[in-house]
């Protein structure tokens, strides 16, 4: 059996960003759990803004195509969902809009969406944590595509203080709460792995 591979990476490519901080940690920590770790930045696979006519006039970008790709050869996908505004980002919405449509002959629009198991995470300086980005992710991925996500998220508030130097949460609690997190993304991932 191949390791069980992994993906993580953060809906958002602001230098500095929290979540992309979460998004590195929980790498670090599928690569120590020994499966196949791979984080990757949206800011590689850029995408216009998504629009039916242009769609319709130029296809859809190869980026997208690659993304779809990626997810599908992956167990499990970890997310870090930035909060804006009470909900998730523009480039994550976007760029899981452009997946939907990067589909093969007979292929339905969830495709992409059908094998890994997804998990979610937030990192923000509030005090919700980014609960809100969250929950929107959720539905776009459950209801919208047909994903398998974990029930467990992780949200972590004050995010400014919550990491130390070496990248690692100063909460122990917290820290708790993404290594059952991880724990529990890697058995069902290695579970899809083992049934390939």
């Amino acid at each position: 059996m191949r390791q069980t591979r992994i993906l993580s990476f953060s809906g958002s490519i602001r230098a500095g960003s929290y979540n992309t901080r979460l998004a590195g940690l929980v790498t670090k920590k599928l690569a120590l759990a020994d499966a196949e770790a791979t984080w990757i930045s949206l800011k590689d696979y850029p995408l216009p803004l998504y629009d039916a006519d242009l769609e319709q006039d130029k296809g859809v970008p190869e980026n997208a195509f690659r993304l779809k790709r990626l997810f599908q050869a992956q167990d499990g996908i970890f997310i870090a969902c930035p909060e804006y505004n009470a909900a998730m980002t523009p480039i994550l919405k976007n760029t899981l809009d452009w997946i939907s449509r990067a589909n093969g002959p007979g292929e339905p629009a969830t495709a992409a969406f059908r094998r890994p198991v997804f998990a979610l995470g937030s990192a923000s300086p509030g005090g919700f944590g980014g609960m809100r980005g969250l929950i929107g992710t959720r539905t776009v991925l459950e209801v919208g595509l047909g994903a398998l996500v974990l029930p467990r998220m992780v949200s972590i508030a004050r995010a400014d203080k919550a990491f130390d130097t070496a990248g690692e949460l100063t909460d122990e609690g917290l820290s708790a709460q993404l290594d059952g997190l991880v724990e529990t993304l890697l058995d069902h991932a290695r579970r899809l792995n083992a049934a390939r």
